[in-house]
């Protein structure tokens, strides 16, 4: 029979190897969709010639709706509206949905677009809150405004849905700022191939840039160091690892701040769940689970050249709530489609991508602050060598700054955002130093999300602090 001191030893040494793997397998699975995204740019940039030349259906795009829900957002919806009027893009109309503001937001949108109450049918295909008023730009036709009861974003989506008069919908943040192509590019999957359902672009964060009548005049980087930890984590998660799952079919997140869907398809999928915080994210891990139970093609895409810009809470409560939320939004999307991965025609969606994002999303904030804290008290108490220690420290502190670093290199080789020389050493800074303290600090974030989730305390959208100076060409 095996001694207490073996079965002791025996199981530090089994929880080291756990810990050890458990790292090892997420920084490599997260490295491995950054090679998936390079063998797509370099896919993209062998297209790059023929995609310059004058395109065939230039003008003939399908018409684009573009909802943007607003509550409280009157330091920046002026210029996010102005932004999305100046896109290069054929048809579309703009339908901000004010959720029930309790700040200017509404004033703002009267004043700056000369709003007259404009009666219309509207038709509800989706169940929403009240809607109180529907009005009408005197100055720009295109531009609708639903002023409704507070329901949440999802609810505000909706509203926007059953409003709205063409067949492809982009949800927009109304903190957000569109570059004059990112609608153009954005719909080309829509384009190419008909099975396109949904497709999404990338997210930047606007602090620190320069943006004047709507349009972004400077790409420059944030002061406060809570943004510019944001840069570098968009870069990593955002961006280049939606890019892998993309290349695969394999997408589960579409960013509710840029995305583009099939009107006719979230229709059928029931639209926005009212009852979720992470609601583009569940209806996007719907949709696969939905039309994959109808052996039904269809693609859902990430393109990663069309730009949308957003503000990044700078302070440290606001930061806090937001990955608190989009924790909890995680887990309630992946325990709402629990059929996918047992689907028998799951696919990589199904078979790959949720287990990924359950083990490495969903229970990594868990397993992360549980390894660190063994490792620590095992060394520290000799359970483990200065060695074991000192190779754990690597795997999950060294590992992390090179899947940092090599988003980083990425991004300069494929996109070349951020010109300056200084904005790139300043960037190299964050990689290393992120990972001394501000993912930790998510992990735990993640955790409460967790926890909130589990004990199923209430939550809802929330409102974060704007300050807007990014728009005027000032910063603080």
């Amino acid at each position: 029979m095996m001694s207490s001191p073996n079965f002791s030893q025996l199981l530090v040494d089994f929880i080291t190897w756990f810990v050890f793997c458990y790292f090892i397998a997420l920084n490599a699975g997260y490295l491995s969709l950054n090679l998936f995204a390079l063998r797509s740019l370099h896919r993209k940039g062998q297209e790059l010639f023929i995609s310059e030349l004058p395109r065939a259906y230039s003008g003939l795009e399908p018409p684009v709706s573009i909802l943007v829900p607003a509550y409280n957002e009157e330091a920046t919806i002026a210029a996010s509206i102005r932004s999305m009027l100046q896109l290069s893009y054929a048809e579309f109309e703009i339908i901000v949905i004010n959720d029930g503001s309790k700040d200017g937001t509404l004033d703002v949108l009267k004043r700056e677009f000369a709003l007259l109450p404009f009666p219309e049918a509207y038709r509800r295909q989706l169940q929403t809150k009240e809607v109180r008023q529907v009005y009408r730009s005197t100055r720009y036709p295109n531009v609708r405004v639903i002023d409704k009861l507070n329901g949440g974003k999802a609810d505000s989506l909706n509203a926007g849905i059953n409003a709205s008069r063409y067949p492809l919908f982009c949800g927009v943040d109304a903190d957000s700022i569109l570059q004059r192509d990112s609608l153009a590019k954005v719909t080309e999957p829509f384009l190419r191939d008909p099975t396109v359902v949904a497709a999404g672009g990338t997210v930047r964060v606007a602090n620190g840039c320069k943006v004047s009548g709507g349009f972004l005049t400077d790409v420059g980087l944030p002061k406060n160091i809570w943004a510019l930890f944001q840069v570098v984590e968009y870069l990593r998660a955002f961006l280049f690892g939606r890019l892998g799952w993309s290349s695969m079919n394999g997408m589960l997140i579409i960013s509710g701040a840029f995305g583009v869907f099939r009107k006719d398809a979230v229709v059928l999928a029931g639209g926005y769940r009212r009852d979720t915080i992470g609601e583009d994210m569940e209806l996007v891990v719907r949709m696969h689970r939905l039309l994959r139970e109808k052996r039904q093609p269809y693609r859902i895409e990430f393109v990663p050249d069309p730009v949308c810009w957003t503000e990044a809470p700078e302070d440290f409560k606001t930061l806090k709530n937001q990955r608190i939320r989009w924790q909890r939004g995680l887990a309630e999307s992946l325990n709402a489609n629990w059929g996918l991965p047992f689907s028998r025609n799951g696919g990589v969606p199904g078979w790959v991508a949720f287990p990924f994002m359950l083990l490495f999303e969903w229970l990594g904030p868990l397993v992360e602050l549980g390894g660190y804290a063994f490792m620590a008290y095992a060394f520290f108490t000799g359970l483990i060598s200065w060695q074991a220690f000192g190779a754990f420290l690597f795997v999950a502190v060294g590992l992390g700054i090179l899947l940092s670093a090599s988003g980083l290199l990425l991004e300069e080789m494929s996109f070349h955002i951020y010109p300056r020389g200084k904005q790139l050493l300043v960037l190299g800074a964050v990689v290393i130093l992120e990972n001394f303290g501000y993912r930790q600090l998510n992990s735990w974030w993640r955790l409460t999300g967790m926890w909130r989730w589990a004990t199923q305390k209430e939550s809802s959208w929330g409102a974060m602090k704007r300050k807007g100076t990014w728009q005027s060409g000032t910063q603080k």
